[in-house]
């Protein structure tokens, strides 16, 4: 029985002989590859030299019991993308509700029946897959975007993203202390699409722009630069353009008319075109098609 072509790596954490056998011989069968700790430290250790592809977790163990393994991975950006299965003998409600929250995506209760267990990891390693997929689409676009848990922690983000936070001095102590609490608190809050958080108690101007939700219902954010250049000052700077030039193309870029950018600007439709002309040999460009794609390729490359 293959769960997946490849060999899938599963990290197996509890303390309790019988039950690690078990697992164990359901995994070798099922051709994956298998990691066991005994407690949560040493399972954090063996997560940060070999990355699991998911984790079996118990709830009670000695030392760091599993709620808590489970939230020290969520605040590791290295591994809170990983997906987390507890399989405890604790069955009430609340336990459950528990570990879901602590970050877990699935909840079996024990005894094991393997049959469900390798059903419910087919499904996880699925949609982490997905994700994996559409991160890595989204790093190769170059976008400065990253995602958090509703506890405030980051989920993920693009190596451009890595680089601004680090840019702004944000250390992991920082990340921890004063990130998450203003993050969850926003999230608290319902954003709505488009809404802004300026990050406070840093030098450099860092802010999150609200985007969505993720399938794994991760808040989906876009790092804002406050000191990087946009809309018509970076075309004016970059593009060697007169302040009204840059706001032209700017609006022409914004796919608006000649008349539509007279009403913005509150200047003739005849000016507007006299700016073009000027605006086209600046470029190396014959027409409004091509000087809008020379705005938007130069827009696309700061983001």
């Amino acid at each position: 029985m293959s769960v997946t072509e490849k060999s899938d790596i599963v990290l197996v954490v509890d303390d309790s002989p019988d039950a690690l056998s078990l697992i164990h011989d359901t995994l070798e069968a099922a051709n994956m590859e298998v990691l066991v700790a005994l407690e949560g430290r040493q399972a954090l250790t063996i997560a940060k030299r070999i990355r699991p592809d998911i984790i079996l977790l118990d709830a009670i163990m000695p030392n760091m019991d599993g709620f808590e393994t489970c939230r020290a991975l969520q605040q590791d950006p290295n591994l809170s993308s990983i997906p987390v299965i507890f399989m405890t003998g604790l069955s009430d409600t609340t336990d459950i509700v528990r570990g879901l929250e602590a970050g877990g995506v699935d909840y079996l209760t024990k005894p094991i029946q393997p049959n469900e267990l390798l059903a419910r990891m087919r499904v996880h390693l699925t949609n982490a897959r997905r994700a994996h997929n559409a991160q890595t689409a989204l790093d190769s676009i170059g976008q400065h975007l990253m995602t958090f848990s509703d506890f405030g922690g980051i989920a993920w983000a693009t190596p451009q993203a890595h680089a601004l936070l680090a840019k702004a001095r944000i250390t992991p102590a920082w990340q921890v202390e004063q990130l998450a609490p203003q993050v969850r608190n926003w999230l608290a809050h319902k954003p709505e699409e488009g809404n802004c958080l300026k990050l406070s108690g840093l030098d450099y101007p860092i802010a999150l722009k609200f985007m969505g939700y993720t399938e794994q219902s991760e808040a989906l954010v876009k790092l804002e630069d406050g000191d990087r250049l946009t809309g018509p000052a970076l075309l004016r700077q970059e593009l060697q353009l007169t302040e009204r030039e840059s706001e032209v193309l700017h609006w022409l870029a914004n796919g608006k008319t000649n008349r539509e950018i007279a009403e913005i600007l509150e200047m003739s439709p005849r000016t507007v075109n006299k700016h073009l002309e000027q605006i086209f040999p600046k470029l190396g460009v014959e027409n409004r098609t091509a000087a809008a794609g020379v705005a938007l390729r130069l827009i696309a490359s700061a983001v």
